[in-house]
């Protein structure tokens, strides 16, 4: 993630967090959670607010959670009375300690030179025949809106990335309008991989 991204998050953290908190996430929720273990511990990877591993902690499920600003993680933190750390992608070195990874909105930060070696770090992270849900704007370029910088990719795009990680499966894709009703005409590629059991 670039620095400008991650200064436009810590200076907008506030403003990010109370535009993005009532959501309705339902329909992504009741496509992810059904395919982690009861009870099982899911991390939440780049969790703005921290608005989805609230959710999944209220339902039972251990949390884990980090964001690369600063700025959100404080504010994640104090929503989930946990600790939220400071960290990107690059810096996630677990191994094969999640049931569940979540990568709502956050993915898309990530260059296309950098995604397939994260994809290998969310690999590595998982247990096998764990789940990993990723969302991108849906298109096909890279590009900077307003000091962030975006990596926007289509079904085929996502597809070469995976093909090219070891060790995940495509479950499947499906295409979604943003929640936010002055962004409805915005389209968001939503992703269901598995972690393979051998």
């Amino acid at each position: 993630m670039s620095s400008e991204t991650i200064d436009y998050y810590n200076r907008y953290a506030v403003e990010y967090a109370r535009e993005t908190t009532n959501l309705d996430m339902a329909a992504l929720y009741a496509a992810f959670l059904p395919m982690v273990a009861p009870g099982g511990y899911i991390l939440d990877a780049g969790c703005g607010s921290g608005r989805d591993a609230a959710y999944f902690k209220q339902l039972g499920f251990a949390v884990s959670a980090f964001d690369a600003s600063k700025e959100l993680a404080r504010i994640a933190s104090q929503r989930l009375m946990q600790t939220v750390n400071v960290r990107n992608f690059e810096q996630l070195n677990e191994h094969e300690q999640y049931d569940g990874i979540w990568c709502c909105a956050s993915l898309l930060h990530v260059s296309s030179d950098t995604l397939p070696s994260v994809f290998c770090r969310l690999q590595r992270a998982l247990k096998p025949g764990a789940v990993l849900y990723a969302s991108f704007k849906y298109g096909d370029s890279e590009r900077e809106v307003n000091g962030r910088r975006f990596t926007d990719l289509n079904e085929v795009q996502l597809a070469d990335v995976l093909t090219n990680t070891a060790g995940l499966t495509l479950i499947k894709t499906w295409l979604t309008q943003d929640q936010r009703k002055e962004r409805s005409h915005e389209t968001w590629l939503n992703a269901l991989i598995s972690k393979d059991t051998e």
